[in-house]
């Protein structure tokens, strides 16, 4: 039986459902899978000024995954860019076409807020993530180093 996929934008009814996913992304990468905190979640979210976005995939009732973005400035001369920060399918959904879908609609977003580009990062030990980019036709960029400061 086929997938249908819906992405839709998150809304504040969606907290606790985020804050189980947030917990699976966690647990995926090796850590603790204990949902996370949906007061932090509010905050981040649903404020008059978001730190990001966060669509959801849906099929009916079903939530397969999430992906989270957010805006950056500048990009390419002054234009803007869409980061993608995080973009997690269940495990019941893999390899069925959700995480193509979230792209398409990503890059939808992109064009609609006038970006120049959409960027993201994904792990080296993540083959799944990097072979759905190469399927897509996206090759690694090699310009930057990625650093981290814990706070």
């Amino acid at each position: 039986m086929g997938l249908a996929v819906e992405i839709s934008a998150a809304t504040v009814a969606d907290t606790k459902t985020i804050s189980v996913l947030l917990g699976e992304i966690e647990g995926y990468y090796g850590g603790d899978s204990t949902p996370a905190n949906e007061a932090q979640i509010r905050s981040a979210l649903f404020r008059e000024r978001p730190h990001a976005t966060v669509l959801l995939a849906r099929d009916g009732d079903d939530v397969l995954g999430l992906a989270s973005y957010m805006f950056l400035w500048p990009a390419a001369g002054a234009s803007s860019s869409l980061y993608l920060k995080e973009l997690y399918v269940r495990e019941s959904a893999r390899r069925r076409g959700v995480a193509r879908a979230f792209m398409a609609a990503l890059n939808e977003a992109a064009a609609a807020a006038g970006c120049s580009r959409v960027e993201w990062t994904a792990d080296t030990d993540n083959p799944p993530a990097l072979a759905l980019y190469e399927a897509l036709g996206v090759k690694q960029h090699q310009g930057k180093v990625f650093y981290r400061v814990a706070l």
